[in-house]
């Protein structure tokens, strides 16, 4: 049975919709990931993931790959 973790990041960087939507479709891509819901109206992203398939390293990594900053909330 897999366990959830939630991760929460403050994203620099976007600035409109549209990069929300390239930050979640990415994510959604990455073995792991079982949700991402990214606001660029609050400059946050919530992100669900199995651990034991993804870790904090590779959603910094694929985010930073789109040209954003990220930190931990």
């Amino acid at each position: 049975m897999s366990t959830s973790a939630t991760l929460e990041l403050n994203i620099q960087g976007m600035h409109c919709g549209s990069c929300a939507l390239l930050i979640d479709d990415t994510l959604a891509d990455l073995p792991g990931v079982v949700s991402s819901r990214t606001s660029h109206k609050d400059s946050r992203a919530s992100i669900t993931v199995d651990p034991t398939q993804v870790d904090q390293a590779q959603i910094h990594a694929a985010i930073h790959e789109l040209g954003y900053r990220t930190s931990q909330t």
